[in-house]
């Protein structure tokens, strides 16, 4: 068959993948809008009920509120009734979609589309030139990372993730010295000085501001035994103090650093000879043909594009991405140092591998 040949079945199929593909984007838009606004979270359990009925329960506009639901009856989230006019969330919708489905819920990742296409322009013009657009350019992202942070670590911080190294829920316990690195806004560093009091955390994050976020948090609770500094990881390789560490932790933070090997070597020079690093990063492969079928993999690699991989471009940085994969971080992990790395998977993670490290 020649190249220029055009098979009109396949043409027709692609242009109704390309339909659904633009019916899906917005709805995405509308999801975001339903979380942030809590119009999912009144539905839950809310009886059949009227535009009217649900903007007040919301305390929102009847009249966005009624243009809302008509997205979410066209998008199949939202049932609606042609007799009486009233409109419901099916439980089977609302255990992806609200607050009180915790991990399960899916709308909180929404929000990251509304959120990157906000740097639309600035990712375009980088397209043509080249550099990388800095965090400054993304006024919610931190807000919105911590949200997710809550959801697929806090969530699961004690049950599944700390279980991941035999033993060390005792030496937490007991008091141990353990630093974050990319700490963002302290969710899952705060949560663990708030577990175990005898321990000591520090976070480090290039973030003026989300470093502030987790300093507030820590001020709110009352942790003593946990402190966040603003910092530049680039020549951590050099500034790290050597053997401080029992654990180190990142969570999904190596990939978007400007200099990730020289951070991966500090974590190496941080820890303490018999101390454990514990890497949360992206479930992907180095070889884009291994990632067909990826559940999420065509989300993953727009975050990359659109905030990853530029963020460090914009500090002149290498631009890993978040699909940097399995292969490249196990090679990245070696030439820093580590001997022993250990992947382990939770089950109800399809983001995320999970390292357990050491020297």
């Amino acid at each position: 068959m020649s190249k220029t040949h055009s098979d009109p079945a396949k043409a027709e199929a692609f242009a109704a993948r390309l339909l659904t593909v633009l019916n899906d984007g917005a709805l995405c838009l509308m999801v975001s809008v339903g979380h942030r606004t809590g119009l999912f979270d009144g539905l839950r359990g809310l009886p059949p009920s009227t535009s009217e009925e649900i903007a007040a329960k919301a305390g929102l506009n009847e009249r966005y509120v009624r243009e809302w639901l008509g997205a979410m009856v066209t998008g199949g989230v939202v049932e609606v009734d042609p007799a009486t006019g009233r409109y419901s969330l099916p439980a089977e919708h609302a255990a992806y979609l609200t607050r009180a489905a915790a991990a399960d819920n899916l709308a909180a990742f929404t929000q990251y589309i509304a959120l990157l296409g906000g740097v639309e322009d600035d990712i375009v013009e980088c397209f043509r030139k080249g550099g990388g657009v800095p965090y400054e350019r993304y006024p919610r992202f931190h807000a919105v990372m911590a949200e997710d942070s809550g959801q697929s670590v806090l969530s699961s911080l004690e049950s599944h993730i700390l279980p991941l190294v035999p033993g060390l829920t005792e030496r937490l316990d007991r008091g141990i010295d353990v630093l974050d690195v990319g700490c963002g806004a302290g969710r899952a560093l705060n949560r663990m000085a708030e577990l175990y009091p005898r321990s000591r955390f520090v976070g480090l994050d290039l973030s003026e501001e989300a470093v502030g976020l987790a300093r507030a948090e820590a001020s709110r609770k009352r942790l003593g035994n946990a402190e966040f500094e603003a910092v530049d990881l680039g020549d951590f390789d050099e500034t790290a103090e050597p053997g401080r560490y029992d654990f180190i932790t990142t969570f999904d933070a190596v990939h978007d650093q400007a200099r990730p090997l020289r951070v991966l070597r500090g974590i190496h020079r941080a820890l303490k000879p018999d101390g454990v690093y514990l890497m949360q990063d992206i479930k992907g492969s180095s070889r884009v043909e291994k990632n067909v079928g990826h559940p999420i993999g065509t989300f993953l690699y727009t975050v990359s594009c659109m905030h990853c991989m530029t963020v460090s471009l914009a500090q002149d940085g290498e631009g890993l991405g978040a699909m940097w994969g399995e292969e490249r971080t196990r090679e990245y992990l070696e030439r820093a140092g580590f001997r022993t790395v250990e992947k382990r998977e939770l089950a109800h993670d399809i983001q995320n591998n999970w390292y357990v490290v050491r020297k």
